[in-house]
């Protein structure tokens, strides 16, 4: 199980190199697995409500898990960042 020094040490590369490799606002692709429950993807598409996200999802071969693609044009690192926090909130949820 990661730690809170884990986590906030990943989000912190993450912007660093988000910072380095990108210019600011861009487009950038989210993925996600979570467990098959229309709650839980509707709880990840609720996040991205009102921002005009292209969002798709696919069901794996047993319909176990569902991958969720969602491309999304962001103002900053801090900004991905923070959708990822949020996200991360959802019982279950992998982030790639």
């Amino acid at each position: 199980m990661k730690t809170e020094k884990d986590t906030a040490g990943f989000y912190k590369r993450l912007e660093e190199t988000l910072k380095n490799d990108t210019t600011w606002p861009a487009v950038y692709l989210y993925k996600f697995i979570v467990p098959t429950s229309p709650e839980k993807i509707a709880e990840i598409k609720t996040i991205f409500n009102d921002t005009n996200a292209e969002i798709s999802s696919r069901d794996s071969s047993k319909g176990t898990y569902t991958s969720i693609s969602i491309n999304i044009r962001m103002k900053s690192p801090e900004a991905v960042i923070e959708k990822y926090k949020k996200v991360s909130k959802v019982e279950g949820v992998i982030s790639l």
